[in-house]
């Protein structure tokens, strides 16, 4: 097991302490960094599929408005 030291502000400390009196505070910082970790990967995945969603779109064919309007049409007869 590792051992990492963090400063953070005063008033986050008691505030913590505070909060979470009474329960072992390595096992709860250690599952908000996993939330952490999981909450960027999140991230990091949504941008990289908005980046593929983009990267596709440079590559759709250009339809034009009434284009559009007749297949709306077309789906409804």
């Amino acid at each position: 097991m590792a051992t990492v030291n963090f400063s953070v502000p005063d008033d986050v400390k008691e505030a913590f302490n505070a909060t979470f009196q009474g329960q072992n505070k390595s096992a709860v910082i250690a599952e908000l960094m996993r939330e952490a970790v999981e909450r960027a990967r999140r991230k990091q995945r949504s941008h990289e599929a908005i980046g593929r969603i983009l990267a596709r779109r440079d590559h759709a064919p250009v339809v034009s408005q009434d284009d559009l309007q007749m297949a709306r049409e077309a789906d409804r007869s």
